[in-house]
């Protein structure tokens, strides 16, 4: 089983940035990032293939935030600019490492971490 760390979270205020980071104990294929707030469910914000060279986002997020990943490090990022309040959520890593096939649906991912809190005060 592979775990997840996520790290990065805050306080920030709208229009300004943060970066999660999200380390794995192992190799992995696909990552992503979801978040969540209370009463909603979670939802998909961005997601990567193993080597880096295709990723998705969410359109509330597209042009604002960017996914990368470093695989020697077994590492992946999630930079966020321009953010709005209405970006804050509990955000979650996570990663396949079961199959290789591309997915950005929640239920396909193997392992999560445990969230960081990203809050965009206005």
């Amino acid at each position: 089983q592979v775990q997840l760390v996520e790290s990065g979270g805050g306080l920030v205020q709208a229009g300004g940035s943060l970066r999660l980071s999200c380390a794995a104990s192992g190799r992995t294929f696909m990552m992503g990032w979801f978040r969540q707030v209370p009463g909603k469910e979670r939802e998909f914000v961005a997601a990567i293939s193993a080597n880096g060279g295709s990723t998705y986002y969410a359109d509330s997020v597209r042009g604002r935030f960017t996914i990368s990943r470093d695989n020697t490090n077994n590492i992946q990022y999630l930079q966020m600019n321009s953010l709005k309040p209405e970006d804050t959520a509990v955000y979650f890593c996570a990663a396949r490492w079961l199959s290789r096939r591309l997915t950005t649906t929640l239920e396909e991912f193997d392992s999560w971490g445990q969230g960081t809190q990203v809050t965009v005060s206005s």
